[in-house]
């Protein structure tokens, strides 16, 4: 019983660990952390903080998973298929149909404005792009809590 107490006390230091320093974070040469409680996108390359930028995650109704991920494919400009053909430039799918992607309402960025996707600025979304090009799919992370 005891033993079980005590890994029961240790697994939220292990979940905050996790989203915090992710052993995996030693394997990649991008690590992307997404906040979605602050809107917020924090980029580090080779361990280096690069760029820290305002976002746009799930509004009331839709979500953004949370989670770790790789991008699994990227495309220099995608529509929405679901949502009236709308224009995903530089966008790093990571899930599904879940992208990082630019949007051109960049005024929503900072507040939860999207069907799900992780928007950016543009400009943004194509350093992002350009940077997820450079290192790999595979030396890629992408962290969302």
């Amino acid at each position: 019983m005891r033993t079980f107490l005590k890994l029961l006390a240790v697994i939220p230091f292990a979940l905050t660990a996790f989203f915090v320093t992710p052993a995996s974070d030693a394997e990649a040469s991008v690590v992307v952390k997404i906040h979605r409680g602050s809107q917020v996108m924090h980029v580090y390359v080779s361990g280096q903080l690069r760029h820290t930028w305002r976002v746009s995650t799930g509004r009331r109704g839709y979500t953004t998973p949370s989670g770790a991920y790789r991008p699994q494919r990227l495309e220099r400009m995608w529509h929405s298929r679901k949502y009236n053909w709308s224009p995903m430039p530089y966008s790093i799918f990571y899930s599904g149909g879940y992208a990082i992607h630019g949007t051109y309402e960049t005024k929503r960025l900072g507040r939860r404005a999207s069907h799900g996707c992780v928007r950016l600025a543009p400009g943004n979304a194509r350093r992002l792009y350009t940077l997820v090009r450079r290192y790999g799919r595979s030396g890629t992370r992408i962290y969302i809590r």
